[in-house]
């Protein structure tokens, strides 16, 4: 763990992914995704144990956003390394925090690997720092920096295959609903190959079902294995692009791209001669390796141990929970749970005065925003935005009032049945991190070939 590997490869995914940080940072400014997620809406949805992070007043979001891109471009040219992913870790998070609406699994993974960043001295090789301070400078960095960030992504690539294995995944639910609306798709130019056709035959939605399991059970040990490593990376290529290409579904396919170089010969490179002609062979410094004391090779090696274990244990936390998870919702976040469901869901909320019997009926649309849709298939959601009109009619003067909600839902094509209990008051139920009883159990199976 503690023996030096060649810092090359590290050094490349600093570079990448400080790139594509920025690109992110960009588009959120491009779209103008600050106002409309975290400026325009009347209410975010907090997790368990965070209602404390607030967006920023005034400005405040936009500096903040800024303030991200200039982080991500200093981590990328290596740059006040060790300040730069000390604040960009807390910074992204603090954004990954303020809506559950907005929660996404790469977004969750792109706070991990900020976090690990911070640890690992990818900055000195092709970095300013390493050419201002040149004492900074090495050739090589602790074999368990590496490691780490292999078991990070191993665990997500593992994970997901492991989600994966359920009966409606197995039956080509939800692949099958997801790839019949993508028949427009035409392959390199909008008059191109109507290659959408496609994804309605039978044969060509197996291939998606059981190859996106088996590509994330496999791909991490063929990337180990020297003989199947090219194959490997051409079939991670053809993964990813093909999911950038088809769903839209932002970084994670490029920063996943970039990542899997990580599990490349730590040299590769320096022999593809990839960004490292600058430095010659007789301009860089002899480096020893770096004596690591008993004491802190114990600590390293303890405080990974912990990380290593909560990634490991968190994932399995739905088990705790009965029910199907895809359905209830609780355990879901953290576990790597990626596009494994398809849930369409309707209905409205009913605020009641208990004095006079006076109900309203709400619907979310009216104040929360079109990305924010997704609360009404969220349990946790459903019970804050009951909380949310519950503070606002007392507010109003309303000493006391009862929400109640019918919410119908679908689950990978399904029939709508009722999705909470319309009998229990919200507004009296209390947030949990347990299982809740108002969640009403799926009761219909998916059919033999995905239908009813």
């Amino acid at each position: 763990m503690f023996a030096p590997v060649d810092i090359a490869s590290l050094a490349i995914f600093r570079i990448c992914f400080g790139a594509i940080m920025f690109w992110e940072v960009w588009r959120y400014f491009a779209q103008d995704r600050v106002t409309r997620y975290y400026v325009e809406p009347e209410l975010l949805f907090k997790y368990y144990g965070f209602t404390w992070v607030e967006p920023w007043p005034g400005d405040g979001m936009y500096w903040h956003f800024i303030l991200l891109g200039v982080l991500s471009l200093f981590v990328m040219v290596g740059l006040f390394y060790r300040l730069s992913t000390i604040l960009l870790f807390p910074a992204f998070t603090y954004v990954f925090l303020l809506d559950q609406a907005r929660y996404l699994n790469h977004f969750y993974l792109v706070s991990l690997i900020c976090l690990l960043m911070i640890f690992i001295p990818a900055h000195r090789a092709l970095s300013i720092d390493a050419l201002i301070w040149r004492n900074r400078r090495s050739d090589v960095a602790p074999a368990w920096t590496l490691w780490l960030m292999r078991l990070q992504l191993g665990i997500v690539y593992l994970y997901a295959s492991f989600a994966k294995m359920n009966a409606d995944w197995l039956r080509n639910e939800p692949p099958r609903m997801w790839l019949a609306g993508q028949t427009d798709r035409t392959l390199i130019w909008d008059e191109g190959i109507p290659i959408g056709q496609l994804f309605t035959q039978e044969w060509f939605v197996q291939f998606y079902t059981w190859g996106g399991l088996l590509f994330d059970l496999l791909i991490v040990p063929a990337l180990m294995w020297r003989r199947t490593r090219a194959l490997a990376f051409a079939v991670c290529l053809g993964f990813h692009l093909m999911n950038a290409w088809v769903f839209s579904i932002g970084i994670f396919p490029w920063f996943m791209i970039c990542a899997t170089t990580l599990f490349f010969e730590p040299d590769w490179p320096r022999k593809a001669k990839l960004l490292f002609a600058p430095f010659r062979e007789g301009d860089r410094p002899h480096v020893h390796p770096t004596v690591v004391s008993p004491l802190r090779q114990r600590i390293i090696v303890t405080l990974m141990g912990i990380y290593l274990a909560v990634q490991l244990l968190v994932p399995f936390r739905h088990l705790l929970y009965p029910g199907i998870v895809h359905w209830n919702e609780e355990g879901h976040r953290w576990s790597w749970h990626m596009k494994l469901r398809s849930k369409d869901c309707r209905g409205a909320f009913f605020v009641t005065d208990p004095r006079s019997g006076a109900t309203t009926i709400v619907t979310m649309d009216r104040y929360l925003a079109p990305h924010q849709d997704k609360a009404l298939g969220r349990p946790d959601m459903i019970l804050q935005f009951a909380h949310f009109l519950r503070d606002k009619w007392q507010a109003r003067g309303f000493e006391q009032v009862e929400v109640r909600a019918k919410v119908r839902c679908s689950l990978n094509g399904r029939p709508f049945q009722m999705y909470v209990d319309p009998h229990v008051d919200l507004a009296a139920e209390p947030r949990t991190l347990g299982h809740v009883d108002w969640i009403v159990p799926l009761r219909t199976p998916l059919g033999p070939e995905g239908t009813e």
